[in-house]
């Protein structure tokens, strides 16, 4: 079957998805998107974890032809999907999004690199690499993704919040210190960002 959606603000199509593929296959293997990790394929470490309409969902449990008309975002599109946000659109039209083209082609580099160029990353991107978040980094783009909607919805999360909100998303090697302090950080760089715009 062919499968219709929208993946980080850019219309898709799936051809030949079979009836028991995932999203998760469809955005690694057919999309070229490698960001959402295929660890457990379970539903239990939270390393797949993608927005679908909004929400995080494990990308591993939730079928194609589910996301038929529906809006994928990913960690790939995480900077573009911010930046909307902040600017107060949205992608409902299709015209804004990072193209499945680009994600393949972006690579991390440090802002300020010796080529000039500079890597956009989403507010709770750069927290995670000024906190010290990020390790082995396999867990970090569900995590990212997870953050990244927690701190929409609640911009001044306790770390209760934080860590219901994550508590989906496992990790191996940071012991969750350093995440919840990105989590914590990106969201007092939103508190002055606010700030800022109401003076």
């Amino acid at each position: 079957m062919r499968v219709t959606f929208t993946v980080n603000g850019r219309r898709q199509e799936a051809d030949d998805v079979w009836e028991g593929e995932s999203l998760l296959y469809v955005l690694r293997e057919r999309m070229g998107l490698p960001g959402s990790k295929n660890a457990c394929e379970q539903g239990e470490c939270g390393s797949c974890t993608v927005r679908l309409d909004g929400v995080p969902v494990c990308s591993c449990l939730v079928a194609a032809g589910q996301v038929e008309g529906r809006e994928v975002v990913t960690v790939e599109g995480l900077a573009d999907f911010a930046k909307q946000r902040a600017e107060g659109g949205g992608c409902a039209s299709g015209v804004c999004g990072t193209s499945v083209d680009e994600a393949k082609r972006w690579q991390a580099r440090p802002a300020g690199s010796q080529t000039g160029e500079s890597a956009e990353l989403s507010p709770i991107q750069q927290a995670f690499i000024d906190a010290g978040a990020v390790q082995c980094g396999f867990c970090t783009p569900g995590l990212l993704v997870a953050a990244d909607e927690l701190l929409e919805r609640n911009d001044s999360p306790s770390d209760a919040d934080i860590r219901e909100a994550l508590s989906g998303n496992l990790c191996r090697c940071t012991g969750y210190e350093k995440i919840l302090d990105a989590v914590r950080l990106a969201a007092a760089r939103g508190d002055s960002h606010t700030a800022g715009q109401g003076a």
